[in-house]
C-alpha cells in the first residue's frame, strides 16, 4: 500500500474521511459555542460579559473543531498504515 500510486478506493476513502472530519468538527464547534452562549442568552448578561463570552466561545469552538479534524485524520492514517 505504501508503494506506488494509491488506488481509487483509497482516494475515495480518504475523501470520505476528510468530509466526515469536517462535518463532525462543525457540529462539535456549534455545540461548544451553543453550550457557552445559550445560558448567557437565557440569563441575560451585560454587554462586556456578552462580548467576552462570544470571544471565548469562538476560540473554544475553533480549538474543538481543529482538535476533531486532527484526531479523525490521524486515526484514519494510523488505520491505513496498519492495512485496515
Amino acid at each position: 500500500m505504501g508503494q506506488g500510486r494509491e488506488s481509487r478506493w483509497e482516494k475515495d476513502a480518504m475523501t470520505v474521511e476528510i468530509v466526515f472530519a469536517l462535518v463532525t468538527a462543525a457540529v462539535l464547534a456549534a455545540a461548544v459555542f451553543g453550550v457557552l452562549l445559550v445560558p448567557a442568552l437565557v440569563v441575560g448578561v451585560s454587554e462586556p460579559a456578552g462580548k467576552a463570552l462570544l470571544v471565548v466561545g469562538t476560540v473554544l469552538a475553533v480549538v474543538a473543531a481543529v482538535w476533531r479534524v486532527v484526531r479523525v485524520l490521524l486515526r484514519f492514517d494510523a488505520r491505513r498504515r496498519q492495512g485496515r
